[in-house]
C-alpha cells in the first residue's frame, strides 16, 4: 500500500473575501471561470464532475463537459437512456463540481436537473461535428456490448446511411439544465485555512451568503 501522507502543497495564489464578491453566485462563477481560462494550466476548464443517485441507491460521479451557463443554471448533454440519464429521471437532485488546481479553486453546485427544451438540444446537436453526431447515435450508452468492434461496425453503418444527408438528433439524446440551489466556492489558502463561501437560494430568488469553516 502506498502511503500518501506526505503529499502536501501550500495554497497561496489568491483569496476569497466577502468584500469582493457579488450577490449572485453565477456572476462569481463567471468571473472564476474566465480567470481560470486566462491563468492557464487546465486543459478543459469546462470539465466538471456530475454526481447522481443511481437506481441502485448508490451515488456515482463522472466527468462531463459543461456546455453553457447563464442565470438559469448549467447545461450539459448526454444520452437520456444512459445510467446518469435514468438516475436523473428518477432523482433530479444532482451535484456538479469543478476543480481547477492550477488556480487552487473548487466550485460545488447542488441543483435540480431538468431536460432542456427540444429546440435547445437540437441547436447544440446541429453545431457538433458529424463524427460526434454519429457517435451519439452509435453508442447505446451504459449498456453492455460484446466488444469494440460492435461500436466500430455500428459507426460505419451510420456513416454509410447518412453520407451526404442531414443527421437528426436522436430522441434519447439531449441536454440537462441544472438549476442551482446551493453554490460553494473554495479558495485554497495557507495553513489549510481555506476560504469557503456558500450561496444558498432562499424563496426561489434571493441568495443567502455565508462563510463556512474549512
Amino acid at each position: 500500500m502506498k502511503d500518501l501522507g506526505n503529499y502536501r502543497k501550500s495554497y497561496d495564489k489568491s483569496e476569497l473575501l466577502e468584500t469582493n464578491i457579488p450577490e449572485d453566485p453565477i456572476n462569481l462563477f463567471n468571473k472564476w471561470f474566465h480567470e481560470t481560462e486566462d491563468f492557464g494550466g487546465v486543459d478543459e476548464v469546462n470539465a466538471m464532475t456530475v454526481s447522481t443517485i443511481g437506481l441502485d441507491g448508490f451515488p456515482k460521479s463522472r466527468v462531463v463537459l459543461l456546455k453553457k451557463f447563464n442565470e438559469e443554471g448549467f447545461i450539459f448533454y448526454t444520452n437520456y437512456d444512459s445510467e446518469k440519464g435514468k438516475a436523473i429521471a428518477s432523482n433530479p437532485h444532482v451535484c456538479l463540481s469543478f476543480f481547477w488546481p492550477s488556480i487552487e479553486r473548487q466550485v460545488i453546485i447542488k441543483g435540480i436537473a431538468e431536460k432542456t427544451p427540444a429546440t435547445v438540444s437540437d441547436n447544440y446537436f446541429d453545431s457538433r461535428p458529424d463524427g460526434s453526431k454519429l457517435g451519439a447515435m452509435a453508442s447505446p450508452q451504459s449498456q453492455i456490448i460484446p466488444d469494440r468492434d460492435f461500436l466500430e461496425n455500428r459507426l460505419k453503418e451510420l456513416e454509410n446511411q447518412y453520407e451526404g444527408k442531414e443527421i437528426p438528433r436522436p430522441d434519447n439524446w439531449g441536454g440537462f439544465l441544472v438549476k442551482p440551489q446551493e453554490v460553494e466556492f473554495w479558495q485554497g489558502r495557507p495553513n489549510r485555512l481555506h476560504d469557503r463561501i456558500r450561496y444558498q437560494l432562499q424563496d426561489g430568488f434571493l441568495w443567502k451568503i455565508d462563510r463556512i469553516s474549512p
